[in-house]
């Protein structure tokens, strides 16, 4: 679908003339636009470059945010295989303190939203790339089979991870109980907490956006949060304070579970982000 369609389905959609249209930041796999129409609303559409993207499972992940996350995330008004239509939600991008401790309140209580089992329902995705939710008992087995080893073997197929490191990532999931807890609590996670898709407005979060939703343990999600410098004292100093947050976390596992989004940049950026992982690698002397 191009533009000049997806502008003709959102006037039928709304019953009401697209005034203006603005390109937006983000989509791997889609244009992201925004649309602002004659009577003064705006949407924000994602149209899905030939062939690729899934956007119907984009939009059942964003139905299942809203349902289960007490964080707002924009509202699906249309999906289809080359579609998406959400509603737009006001953005100041100013990333402040208060922002930091809103969103370790709001969080914590995601975090308090919990399964049986580790996985969902259905598969998702994350920055387009297909990601396994298989239920599963235990943690190890879900972390080590569901992320990064499906993960590592499909970058390898697609000629982006070299064989050796497939080999070495092997050998940790065959660790992986030396590192982390079998039996955490399973959470509800939003699986791709990055700065960029967090929208705040006025010194409060405003939505989550992009979901990469599963149920697993918490602290996959806070490791995320850091990988890139998002999340800093501010949060975890608030966050702490409601859900305490075990020793050896900075120290040690969250540099174990940022191998997989590590693993995600592979797929999605290439070269850059392999010495990222050969480096988690050898910290944990594999």
């Amino acid at each position: 679908m191009d533009r000049n369609a997806a502008t003709s389905l959102i006037e039928r959609l709304t019953g009401c003339p697209v005034k203006q249209i603005t390109h937006m930041s983000g989509g791997s796999f889609a244009e992201v636009i925004r649309l602002n129409l004659s009577d003064g609303r705006s949407v924000v559409a994602k149209i899905a470059s030939s062939g690729k993207g899934d956007l119907e499972t984009e939009a059942e992940m964003l139905r299942y945010f809203a349902k289960h996350s007490p964080i707002a995330c924009p509202d699906v008004i249309h999906a289809d295989q080359d579609c998406l239509v959400m509603t737009y939600v006001a953005n100041d991008n100013r990333m402040s303190q208060s922002v930091q401790r809103d969103l370790a309140v709001q969080l914590a209580a995601q975090h308090q939203v919990t399964a049986p089992k580790f996985g969902l329902a259905f598969d998702t995705l994350i920055g387009g790339l297909h990601q396994p939710n298989r239920f599963e008992q235990s943690w190890v087995t879900f972390f080590g089979e569901n992320r990064l080893r499906h993960m590592a073997q499909v970058a390898h197929r697609e000629g982006q991870l070299p064989a050796s490191l497939t080999v070495r990532i092997d050998h940790l999931i065959q660790r992986l109980d030396h590192f982390i807890d079998d039996k955490p609590q399973s959470s509800l996670l939003h699986g791709d907490l990055w700065g960029g898709n967090i929208l705040c407005q006025d010194g409060r979060v405003a939505a989550l956006i992009d979901p990469a939703i599963y149920y697993g343990d918490r602290e996959i999600e806070l490791a995320f949060g850091t990988l890139f410098g998002d999340l800093g004292p501010d949060f975890f100093g608030q966050y702490h304070e409601i859900l305490p947050i075990a020793p050896g976390f900075f120290e040690e596992r969250r540099d174990l579970y940022n191998l997989y989004p590590l693993l995600v940049h592979v797929r999605l950026f290439g070269a850059p982000y392999v010495r990222s992982v050969e480096n988690i690698l050898e910290r944990f002397g594999v």
